[in-house]
């Protein structure tokens, strides 16, 4: 049986969740640069760059889930790209999923939603910045038609290993 899957703006009661979800993905050094768990305190102004109308940070539940407070599955955000007025078309997409959900297809639907509702929010342009190791979420990204449109060769360092960003990219509008 396949778990259908429904999405929400986040509310700031949200962010502890959203955090949580961001921080267990620190130690695998697979999918975000930060190198150290970050604080709620220390997302604030990022959560508040959020906003429904141009840069909508969605929270992932499943669709059958009638709780008061529904897991939380994962979360997905728009966000600015490069903070210049002529890119205001285009959006980095990212996608963070809770350990017990990924593989399931919580980023699927993710992806399948940002393509959706990206000429709403008027962007035509959606990018993801995943590292080169990171075949999972190269894999979905390319499943979705997007396709590598740089390599940023050993940009970062993890650990002392120098690691490559695949910036991929799609026109969706």
């Amino acid at each position: 049986m396949t778990t259908e899957f429904r999405h929400r703006i986040a509310t700031l009661e949200d962010l502890p969740t959203i955090v949580a979800i961001y921080n267990s993905t620190v130690a695998s050094r697979e999918v975000t640069a930060d190198t150290e768990p970050v604080s709620v305190e220390s997302r604030l102004p990022w959560f508040h760059e959020h906003t429904p109308e141009r840069r909508p940070l969605w929270i992932i539940e499943r669709a059958d889930d009638s709780a008061a407070q529904p897991e939380i599955l994962g979360w997905m955000s728009y966000s600015n790209f490069y903070g210049r007025p002529a890119y205001s078309g285009t959006s980095e997409i990212s996608i963070y999923i809770a350990e017990a959900w990924r593989g399931k297809g919580v980023g699927g639907y993710c992806i399948a939603q940002a393509i959706a509702h990206a000429p709403a929010i008027k962007v035509h342009t959606l990018l993801g910045f995943i590292f080169g190791h990171n075949q999972p979420s190269l894999g979905l990204f390319n499943k979705f038609g997007f396709a590598t449109w740089a390599n940023l060769p050993r940009v970062a360092n993890l650990d002392g290993v120098e690691r490559d960003l695949i910036i991929l990219g799609k026109r969706v509008a």
